[in-house]
């Protein structure tokens, strides 16, 4: 009479036979694994792929597209956020790893914010996108189609313009938001731009004077390959503050053709003259002129108009 351990073994080896040559029919019927081998017909033979057995189960069992993903943080990858591809190395079957759609998604969008330097702005801003411009009125259809050609030339050219935007108007009618939807723009291609809202960017400078990296801020403002002004005016004017800081940024980058865009509520005439009067009542009609002949010659005017959008976000 048969043991019955060598009966046993011959039970578990029967079922875990019929398991494997199961598995093994599923993973050779697999689409990604046939189109792998038909691409590798003359190279991957029968003795390869038995022996890549493992690898070929590793493959079908993860997932193929992440498009679906709401983050490459849910993936449920063995490697969160990479999708597996067959390779054949040194004559063996094996599994690279590449960025899936969620991934590279994500990364472009880290990138696209690494390349925007923000100071003092607010975060809706810096997720704005052109698409999102309004458009309910003319003057913000023109900015929008000025902000897309602007965009535009620089995808055709390879190159930026010397002239940026001077975008004014009342409180709260999306002149940052456009801002940021063209800094966004030029992200993708991997062009930097500077972001300063300059009220609290001056007062930061003052601070600066006392750690000694007044200096080293103002060069890296001046030297941004696109330099965005936010409420240019809303300041607590000084001769220094207009002499020193902004004409000194503003004739640097005419100099060197580097784009200006600037927003504020004043129209050109009105801020030159809040450039012609101090906080302290001094006024220098001069000053304030040369000051803005900089400004006309780096930027191009557009009035906003309409209502102000954060009165229905308070």
């Amino acid at each position: 009479m048969e043991p019955i351990n060598n009966r046993l073994t011959k039970i578990m080896d029967s079922q875990f036979q019929a398991r494997f040559d199961e598995m093994q029919k599923e993973i050779l019927e697999d689409k990604g694994v046939q189109k792998f081998l038909a691409e590798n017909d003359q190279v991957a033979n029968r003795q390869m792929v038995e022996r890549g057995l493992g690898k070929l189960y590793e493959y079908v069992n993860q997932q193929h597209d992440c498009s679906q993903c709401e983050s490459v943080a849910t993936c449920k990858n063995a490697i969160n956020g990479f999708v597996p591809k067959l390779t054949i190395i040194r004559g063996k079957i094996d599994v690279e790893y590449t960025p899936c759609q969620t991934k590279r998604m994500e990364d472009a969008r880290r990138k696209a914010a690494s390349m925007i330097s923000s100071m003092h702005m607010p975060k809706d801003v810096l997720k704005a996108k052109i698409s999102d411009l309004d458009t309910s009125n003319e003057s913000k259809k023109a900015i929008r189609t000025f902000a897309e050609m602007f965009i535009q030339n620089v995808k055709n050219t390879g190159n930026l313009p010397r002239t940026g935007y001077y975008i004014y108007g009342n409180f709260g009618v999306g002149k940052s938001f456009v801002l940021g939807a063209i800094a966004n723009e030029l992200a993708s291609m991997e062009i930097k731009t500077v972001m300063v809202y300059v009220p609290d960017f001056l007062s930061e400078l003052k601070s600066s004077i006392q750690d000694q990296s007044l200096q080293e801020k103002v060069e890296f403002v001046k030297n941004a390959p696109v330099l965005m002004l936010d409420d240019l005016g809303a300041e607590n004017l000084s001769p220094w503050t207009r002499d020193e800081i902004i004409g000194t940024i503003l004739q640097f980058r005419m100099n060197e053709g580097l784009p200006v865009f600037i927003t504020s509520n004043y129209n050109y005439e009105q801020l030159e003259d809040h450039f012609a009067t101090t906080q302290k009542g001094e006024v220098d009609v001069m000053k304030a002129a040369r000051i803005m002949e900089r400004i006309r010659a780096l930027t191009t005017d557009f009035e906003m108009v309409g209502e102000n959008r954060r009165l229905y976000h308070d």
